[in-house]
């Protein structure tokens, strides 16, 4: 099978300095992200080079959330574009270049296993393809999974979340759209469909490509979606895993989340769930870090960094988690009246108002100690060509968006302009 039996060599020694190391670890990962510091055998042996002394000339760009009216002061980080996001209000706490185009490398495998967990049956099974085996570059990541290998698609998603395996990328576009190319169509798609405006994805691994980038805010927007899936979520916020002997492969795969974040690793935070790691020359190293404290969720993605990543988010978190809190804004889920400008030409007779409810309460994020009469709000009604119409309503701290709610209307208004009709 072509170079299966190099591959299989260096899986074996790749197996035997885990074996070496797992009586004191308790756990050790036999593949690792394509990083700068694998040995060929592509196992983890050192941690990332220590921050840059003196500082990159981009430690010293402010972030732009410091220009925020009453804004707490963010820090100064390496990284050459980042931002904190709050998943459940969409408030943006920290933004440091964050619509600079960026080379995103291995974060991009959030949106190709968001699709395959959009798009396949996660119980079932498949083989690995010729193509996808022997499609990705030499020494990237990798399980060295080999033609005709059979796997359960968990299985597959835990290697390409937890080892970023490049020919999982492959096979799994393959198996949701038919071919790399088609698959990349949807991933652009997708992107399109989360309102990124400045992403734009020529594969489904992340290896270099000049028409391969992304931003910082649009990266957000894609996390937000793969965290909103349960189903995915699953595969990125798990730490270890092992996959059992299989038709082609007689040893045990062991497998440790790259995230260094998590618990019981190199720079553990309490409060990260996980998420996923990137490195390529080009791209430098890229992160995006999901953490719950405080009743908060938070998505803080990094960009061209160093160390990692790791630094540069524990210094976000700790901004965050420090400065900010929710406020609940009380809106009454009771229906209640509402007429807006853009409703008078739909509603010529009737009552003044119409019903919109709120179907919950509305939470903001907002510098620790503000009055919610610090509070403004805008509502504007959305166009529906079908289904319910929509009142979308920003709440905003000065002229920054920090949280939303939506009003749907009730069968009364829709009876009312059927009526007038």
């Amino acid at each position: 099978m072509k170079t299966f039996n190099h591959r299989f060599s260096c899986f074996l020694l790749g197996n035997l300095i885990a074996f070496s190391l797992i009586g004191q670890m308790g756990r050790m990962p036999v593949f690792a992200e394509e990083t700068e510091f694998e040995t060929e055998a592509a196992v983890q042996t050192e941690e990332p080079a220590p921050t840059p002394d003196p500082h990159r000339s981009t430690y010293y760009d402010e972030p732009q959330s410091n220009s925020y009216t009453d804004w707490p002061a963010g820090p100064l980080i390496e990284s050459e574009a980042a931002i904190v996001m709050d998943l459940d209000t969409d408030a943006v706490l920290y933004a440091k270049n964050i619509n600079q185009k960026c080379y995103p490398a291995s974060i991009t495998k959030l949106m190709t296993g968001l699709l395959a967990c959009e798009n396949l049956d996660l119980s079932g099974n498949f083989e690995m393809s010729e193509s996808a085996a022997y499609g990705i570059e030499p020494g990237s990541s990798s399980i060295y999974a080999d033609t005709g290998e059979k796997f359960t698609m968990e299985q597959g998603l835990m290697a390409l979340m937890l080892e970023s395996a490049n020919e999982m990328a492959l096979r799994f576009g393959e198996l949701v759209s038919g071919s790399e190319k088609k698959f990349v169509e949807l991933m652009n798609q997708r992107a399109r469909q989360l309102t990124c405006t400045r992403t734009h994805f020529n594969n489904p691994h992340g290896l270099p490509d000049d028409n391969h980038y992304t931003t910082a805010r649009d990266m957000a927007k894609i996390a937000q979606a793969a965290w909103q899936n349960q189903s995915f979520r699953f595969f990125f916020t798990t730490d270890y895993y092992e996959i059992p002997p299989t038709n082609v492969m007689k040893e045990t795969r062991y497998m440790l989340n790259n995230h260094h974040m998590m618990a019981g690793q190199t720079y553990a935070y309490d409060g990260v769930l996980g998420g996923k790691t990137g490195y390529t020359d080009v791209a430098g190293h890229t992160l995006v870090t999901f953490a719950r404290k405080n009743r908060m969720n938070l998505v803080v993605v990094v960009l061209s960094s160093v160390n990692g990543g790791f630094p540069d988010t524990a210094a976000l978190l700790d901004y965050a988690f420090d400065h900010f809190e929710h406020l609940n804004m009380h809106v009454d889920l009771n229906p209640v009246p509402e007429l807006l400008p853009a409703q008078k030409e739909l509603v010529k007779t009737g009552p003044e108002g119409c019903i919109f409810p709120y179907r919950k309460s509305v939470t903001v994020t907002v510098p620790t100690g503000t009055n919610r009469e610090d509070i403004t709000r805008e509502a504007s009604l959305l166009e529906n060509t079908a289904g319910p119409y929509r009142i979308k309503s920003k709440y905003y701290f000065h002229d920054h968006q920090v949280g939303f709610g939506m009003q749907y209307e009730t069968q009364v208004f829709r009876n009312i302009i059927a009526a007038d009709q």
